[in-house]
C-alpha cells in the first residue's frame, strides 16, 4: 500500500469504473466527496509488480450532523475485478484504518456490506441516529470508533468537510 499520487488519477478512475460501474457517481457517498480532496495523507493505492494500480481506497473528512464532531468517510474501496479475493481489499482496509488512527482521527464511517466490513470492526451499532445525504440503505451505514466513545450521542446528517478541490484556472 502506498500513497496515491496525481499520476494515479486516470488509472484509479478507470479501476473504479471497472469495479463499480457507471452508477458509482450517483451514490449518496459521492455527494460528500464531490468537490473535495481526500483527507490529508489518507488516499492509497495497491500496485502490481509493474506499478499498475490494482486497488484503491480513500478517506474523506466529514462532520457528524450540524456542528457535530469530525469523522472520516471511507470509500470507495475497489480492487481490479480480475484480482477479487486476492486479499488486496483487506490489505487496503487494514492500512487505511491504521493510518487514520495513527493520524489521530476518532471514527470512520462507510456505506457497505456488514459481513465484509465487520471483520475490520465496522458495525451499525452506533449509526442509528446518523444519516447520509440522499438515498441509502440504513443498515449499510457502518462505523468504527478509533477513539472509544467517539460516536456516543452523535446525530444528524453527515456533511462534507475538509479541503476543497481547487477550481480549474482558465487559460488566457
Amino acid at each position: 500500500m502506498v500513497a496515491e499520487t496525481p499520476d494515479d488519477i486516470a488509472a484509479r478512475e478507470a479501476l473504479l469504473d471497472a469495479a463499480m460501474g457507471p452508477k458509482r457517481k450517483t451514490k449518496s457517498s459521492e455527494k460528500l466527496r464531490r468537490g473535495r480532496r481526500p483527507s490529508e495523507g489518507l488516499a492509497f493505492v495497491a500496485r502490481d509488480a509493474s506499478g499498475a494500480v490494482m486497488g484503491t481506497v480513500r478517506l474523506w473528512d466529514v462532520t457528524l450532523g450540524e456542528g457535530g464532531p469530525a469523522a472520516l468517510l471511507l470509500g470507495p474501496l475497489a480492487v481490479a475485478p480480475s484480482l477479487k479475493s486476492a486479499g488486496i481489499g483487506s490489505a487496503l482496509m487494514r492500512h487505511a484504518v491504521a493510518e487514520a488512527a495513527r493520524l489521530g482521527h476518532a471514527a470512520i464511517l462507510l456505506v457497505g456490506d456488514a459481513p465484509y466490513y465487520g471483520r475490520f470492526g465496522f458495525s451499525a451499532a452506533k449509526t442509528g441516529s446518523l444519516a447520509m445525504p440522499g438515498p441509502y440503505e440504513r443498515h449499510r451505514l457502518l462505523a468504527v470508533e478509533l477513539v472509544e466513545g467517539a460516536l456516543d450521542g452523535v446525530h444528524g446528517t453527515l456533511k462534507a468537510a475538509g479541503r476543497k478541490l481547487k477550481a480549474p484556472t482558465l487559460a488566457a
